[in-house]
This record gives C-alpha cells, structure tokens and sequence, in this order.
C-alpha cells in the first residue's frame, strides 16, 4: 500500500430541506430568508478521514446513516453543504440501481456513454466491449433498453462498467446485494483482483463477513456521524455488538461511542486489553466486552455481547488429553470445551450451544451447535458443558473461537451470549495445503 493519499474527505456536511406541503417551497422562495418554512435533516455531519493508494475501506451502518450520500458526494453525483472531498485518480461508481444509467438507451449504449464521462473514446470502448459483455453474461439483452432489465441485470452491467474503465479508485455501494450467488462470487474474486493490482476501492456493505473479507479498514457510520474509523476488524467486532442491543441502549451506547472516540487521538494506538476491562470506556458502558480467564491477558479484538450474559464461564480449544494449547497440528484430534452456567428461568426446549471457528478475517470456517445432533436437549441443571470433538482439518494458519449460547426458537437466531475471539489458536501442518481447510480424504482408484 502506498503513502500517497488519493481520497481526503474533510468537515464534510449534508443538510436537506424537508418540506411538508408543496406550496412551502414557494413561500420559502418568496420570504428571501426572512421566514423557514422546511425543516432540517443533515446526512452527514462533519466526516473527515483520508484513504491511501490501494487501501480497501469498508463503510457500515445501519440504513439511513448516511453511507450512500457520503459515496455520491464523493462520485460528484450530490454536492455537499460544507466540508471539501479531494480525489485523485479515475473514480468508477457502482451505487444504486440505475444510477448512471439512461433507461430509454440499451445496455450497449450506455457502456459508451458512462466511459465518454470518464474520457474515453468510443473507439477504446468498442475494443473492450466483447470482455465487458462476456462478464456480464446479458447475451443479447445488451443491446435492448435498459428499461426492461431486472434489478440483477442492472448490477451486472454496472459492475462490468465500472471493472473495465481502469479506476484508480473503485466505489462499491450494496450494489452485489441483488446479484444471484454465483455472479456475485464472480465480483467478489474480481474485486479482490482489482485490489492487488494497487486500486483504492470503497465497499459499501451490511454483510460484515465481506467487509471482513475484502477490507483492511472500517468506517461506521451512524445518523450521519461518524462512530469510529480504524482497523476492521475491532470496527465491526463493536458495530455487530452495538447492532444486537436494544433500541434504547443502542442510542445511549452510540452516544457514548461517538464521544469517546472525538476524545480519543488518532496517534495513539488503542490498548485492547484496557479497553476491556476499563468501566470508563465506552465499550464497556455498551456491555459489549467483558473480560474472562481465558483472553484477560491477550490483546487481540474479541466481540462480547447477549441478553443475557455470563452464561459461558469458559470456551476454549483443547487437544485429546484435556490440555489448552495455542498450536495444534493438523490431523489431530481437538475439542471444544464450553463450560456453561444457564439460569433455570431459560427454558431447554429452544436452547442451542453454538461454536465457530474463524480466520481472522473474520470468515466462519466450521460452525455447528447442539441442534445439529441427535440428542438435542440439554441439561436442566444449572452447571453445565458442552464439548464438540473432531480432527483438525484446519490448514497452516492462525484462527480464533466464537462461542455462542442461543435461543432457536424462531427463524430468526436470538443470542443470549455471543462470545468471539475467546480463544486465540494456530494450525500447523507439515504438508502444503491449497485451501481454506483439509479434511481426511479417503482415496479409491478404480480401473474398469
């Protein structure tokens, strides 16, 4: 990554008038300022931050905290109401469907007319219209109104644009949202091509595991403010938390959020062991980090939060012979060991114990729970544990444990405890493994 900074966004500020009958945006003309006849609603208020030459930034929020008018602002599509946004470099937009685009022209003509705004000639285009076609797989609905596209066809044309315009800086807004699962696996290995060839890329997106995925830095964004800015995964680690609270506490936690860091120096490097444990900062008001035995001295990012915490007295990995280690060799026999303490009023019915081992990326790896089991109830006492045997499938690298208590009730997952980064553990194989994980492969060769 490089030190040259090709975004600088400073004090930037979005206000809209809202008005509540039409006829008061005459009045408001005619009253030249003596009289408000609108009301106030600032998307964005006072966002300053710098982004370096191909460095992947993720930006979250909730809907409505402004990431999607911060990206217009920035594509020059929206002018700000304060505030100054300075680029460098060739800017290729995928924001919402249609943006962009003409509806009346066909795909084919506005492929030339989004690269005309960007400089290039129609001759250049025309050479790199058969690879932009063959990535978008629309066939002969290229040449047919963008009108009578679906909302997954529009996303295939505008990520193939964008792809094949060279940016310097790519912006990506939940536009993947729509997109079926292999097409959408397809962008993504694009995207990641993109950014090891050097392109600054901003990724827009309410799946956390993608910005886990792809990005090494993290935006939240709230109400149009600002919560926190810094590595991505203790970013997201506090969102996922803040998100799973109450609405009541979730205000309050923002608040305190927001304060703490205007508070804190961007110079400083943040101390994850005293954050933890301090009563004065903000995460912990938020009652999303507690420390327990098994992370108290260790300073890596763990996400702590439920409605009903310090259920899990305990969670770790441990070879065969009840020993916690932080290396373990690939094929061994390992364990799960979840030592719990369920309060008698949470009915065993719907009660799942879950765990999930995850890179540091953040990507769930091997994930199961005591519903995927024959013996589904649990204990009614108290005092319990839970251990998930297997061999290490787990290829040479460093990975970390979630532990979760659940409520299965319903669709919809409720967390009573939701524990990640209780334990921090590295694999280690002898031979060269290619992907994510191996597991045992038995080998039948058959000559007919």
């Amino acid at each position: 990554m490089s030190s040259e900074i090709v975004l600088k966004v400073e004090g930037l500020s979005k206000c809209y008038h809202i008005y509540d009958k039409p006829r008061d945006r005459l009045l408001q003309m005619l009253a030249y300022g003596k009289k408000q006849f609108f009301r106030e609603f600032w998307a964005l208020r006072d966002i300053s931050f710098t982004v370096p030459k191909g460095e992947t930034v993720g930006i979250i929020g909730r809907n409505g905290s402004g990431k999607s008018t911060l990206l217009q602002i920035i594509c020059g599509t929206v002018s700000s109401t304060s505030g100054v946004v300075d680029t460098r470099g060739r800017i290729a937009a995928i924001l919402e469907l249609g943006a962009g685009f003409n509806t009346e022209f066909t795909g084919r003509e506005n492929v030339l007319l989004n690269a005309a705004i960007l400089g290039f000639s129609k001759e250049d285009m025309e050479e790199r219209m058969a690879e932009v076609l063959a990535f978008s797989e629309l066939g002969d609905f290229l040449d047919q109104p963008v009108k009578t596209y679906s909302s997954g066809m529009y996303a295939r044309l505008a990520f193939s644009i964008a792809i094949h315009l060279d940016p310097e800086i790519l912006i990506v807004d939940e536009a993947l949202a729509v997109g079926d699962a292999r097409f959408v696996a397809k962008c993504m290995r694009r995207i990641k091509d993109i950014i090891t060839q050097g392109t600054t890329v901003l990724f827009v997106s309410h799946d956390v595991s993608s910005v886990r995925t792809l990005c090494n830095r993290a935006i939240w964004l709230d109400q149009g403010r600002m919560v926190e800015e810094g590595e991505v995964f203790p970013v997201t680690d506090r969102y996922m938390a803040f998100m799973f609270k109450d609405e009541h506490s979730s205000e309050e936690a923002l608040q305190s959020e927001i304060t703490a860091q205007q508070n804190t120096s961007s110079s400083k490097p943040r101390d994850l062991v005293q954050d933890i444990t301090s009563e004065k900062n903000p995460i912990a008001i938020l009652n999303a980090f507690e420390p327990m035995p098994e992370i108290a001295l260790d300073s890596r990012p763990v996400t702590h939060w439920g409605s009903c915490k310090n259920i899990i007295l305990s969670a770790f990995v441990r070879d065969k012979h009840g020993t916690r280690k932080n290396i373990y060799a690939w094929g061994e026999e390992i364990e799960i060991f979840i030592d719990l303490s369920v309060p008698a009023e949470i009915s065993r019915e719907y009660l799942s114990i879950a765990f999930s081992i995850k890179d540091l990326k953040g990507t769930d790896l091997i994930v199961s729970t005591t519903r995927d089991f024959e013996h589904k109830q649990l204990p009614e006492k108290d005092r319990f544990s839970v251990s998930f045997r297997l061999i290490n499938p787990l290829v040479t690298g460093k990975y970390l444990l979630v532990a979760a208590v659940e409520n299965r009730q319903y669709n919809d997952i409720h967390y009573y405890e939701y524990f990640e980064g209780a334990h921090y553990f590295s694999s280690l194989a002898k031979e060269r493994f290619f992907g994510l994980f191996q597991p045992p492969i038995e080998q039948l060769i058959m000559v007919n």
